[in-house]
């Protein structure tokens, strides 16, 4: 991993593939964005092969990963990471680069598609919502972030497993996934995860997307190559995924079945074969 320090204080952790694709070291890069909780690792079975088509950077998020962890609730807003991640795109070289947004990255994309388009060659919106999140109950997530401050991100780690035993609106692609790698392996990849999160950042960042004003109103005015990309069991996110398609001047829909909020993982043949052909459109349209 490498880091860079942006202008604000905060360094962020990033791999970075180690040569220029085959395609020429002047294709835009691919940044490959993280979700809630994630960080690099949740894009290192797939990096290697899009590095055969295209540079790929994959950075980690301000309270994530290796990246700066402040401790400080009023660090952790949407608005704020949005931030790092463009001073991220300008000191890696001022993009344009093709922006694949997870989740709440995928919120932050809409935020830097709206403010600074000029960095990006395209958006891929991932299991991602411009609205405010839903399927979380406060009260839940309250004391899931009390626990995570007092007894550390293990302690939290564990609970949300015991949780999930008995929890019916767990999606079946998740299930599969666990049965197919094994419940240690499963766990271990979701503890480590968790483990690598500051405290602090666990309830205020679900708190951001719960509150997250409506960004409907901004789709119509995006004009960039976009793609929408959600799994069909990612029942949270489809509905708001279908809508950021239909808003969006030109957007493509794809839906990825049997796949639900890990679309990397559960369905990793069709979604690198998504990222890939919508990158080739790109590059067909700049010809």
């Amino acid at each position: 991993m490498k880091r860079i320090t942006l202008t604000s204080g905060i360094e962020m952790a990033y791999w970075r593939s180690p040569q220029p694709a085959p395609s020429g070291s002047s294709a835009p890069p691919l940044l490959l964005v993280h979700g809630f909780t994630g960080n690099a690792d949740d894009f290192r079975t797939q990096r290697e092969a899009l590095a055969e088509h295209s540079p790929v950077v994959i950075p980690e998020l301000r309270g994530h990963g290796g990246s700066t962890h402040t401790g400080s609730k009023s660090d952790y807003t949407l608005d704020a990471l949005g931030a790092d991640l463009i001073a991220f795109i300008e000191q890696l070289g001022g993009g344009p680069v093709h922006l694949v947004g997870h989740s709440l990255a995928g919120m932050l994309a809409l935020r830097i598609a709206s403010l600074r388009p000029e960095l990006l060659a395209s958006l891929v919106l991932m299991s991602s919502t411009p609205l405010p999140l839903r399927g979380i109950e406060r009260g839940a997530l309250s004391l899931a972030g009390r626990l995570a401050r007092e007894s550390g991100m293990t302690a939290l780690a564990t609970a949300l497993r015991k949780r999930a035993e008995n929890d019916d609106r767990r999606d079946a692609a998740d299930r599969r996934i666990e049965r197919e790698w094994g419940a240690e392996r499963f766990w271990t990849w979701r503890r480590a995860r968790l483990e690598a999160m500051d405290p602090v950042a666990y309830e205020a960042l679900a708190l951001s997307m719960l509150e997250q004003p409506a960004q409907t109103a901004q789709l119509a005015a995006i004009q960039l190559p976009t793609l929408v990309l959600v799994g069909a069991l990612d029942t949270s996110f489809l509905e708001p995924s279908r809508l950021a398609a239909r808003e969006i001047p030109g957007a493509r829909l794809v839906v990825l079945p049997d796949a639900g909020h890990q679309p990397q993982h559960e369905a990793p043949e069709a979604w690198r074969g998504a990222i890939l052909e919508h990158l080739a459109r790109c590059r067909a349209d700049t010809r």
